[in-house]
């Protein structure tokens, strides 16, 4: 069972700090940006009347996203976030998937993936929170319905970042152990490819839309 605890790292000592990067979480993320990059030549090189099945993809990304992005931040502000969250759906979408491809693994298996993405998102909805409210009308949204609940609402705010990005980490990964541990008992015959297939597509799918919708959701919270 040395695939579960064995992770390819290096350490590099930058003023007496050792920064250890995990060498196959960066090469898969490098794969699925280049995917994204080659998708996105493709589906807009030759934009036409008749689509060709990359701009279909595309057009069917863009529309779906763009119409919940208006309904939860309205007509002002879709423009806005609108590149940012159809974006991080399609990563998150790619990134589950890639585990799919033999020899491959999903970069949102290492928690650093998934909790940077959760930090970026908490980080835009409170600027974007502390510039549509002001500073003040933003601090004393914590301290409502009276001053007392301020540590339970800072402690909630940041209790989100934890839990979007553990239930997005926690479901990838337990699928990769998963599908491991049954490997081994049946000597990778039937149920292990099947098996991969739904956490890969099925639950990596939901995974990626819910981990998305709820940076969404968050983000309206603070604007709103």
């Amino acid at each position: 069972m040395e695939e579960i605890s064995h992770i390819p790292q290096i350490t590099l000592n930058l003023l007496g700090f050792n920064l250890v990067f995990n060498i196959e979480t960066i090469v898969m993320t490098w794969i699925v940006m280049g995917i994204l990059i080659t998708f996105g030549f493709l589906a807009t090189r030759k934009i036409a009347f008749v689509p060709n099945p990359f701009q279909v993809v595309g057009e069917l990304l863009v529309s779906s996203f763009y119409d919940l992005t208006k309904d939860a931040l309205g007509e002002d502000m879709v423009k806005k976030y609108f590149p940012l969250i159809c974006s991080l759906f399609m990563f998150l979408l790619l990134s589950d998937w890639l585990g799919i491809i033999p020899m491959l693994s999903e970069p949102t298996k290492d928690l650093n993936t998934p909790l940077s993405l959760g930090i970026m998102g908490f980080c835009i909805a409170h600027y974007s929170g502390i510039k549509v409210k002001g500073i003040k009308q933003y601090v004393k949204g914590y301290c409502e319905p009276i001053i007392f609940m301020a540590p339970l609402n800072l402690i909630g705010e940041l209790a989100k970042v934890i839990s979007i990005s553990f239930r997005l980490f926690g479901n990838i990964m337990g699928g990769a152990i998963i599908i491991l541990v049954v490997s081994h008992l049946v000597y990778s015959l039937i149920l292990p490819p099947l098996l991969v297939f739904f956490f890969g597509l099925f639950v990596g799918t939901i995974q990626a839309f819910v981990f998305t919708m709820l940076t969404l959701v968050y983000i309206s919270l603070q604007v709103k």
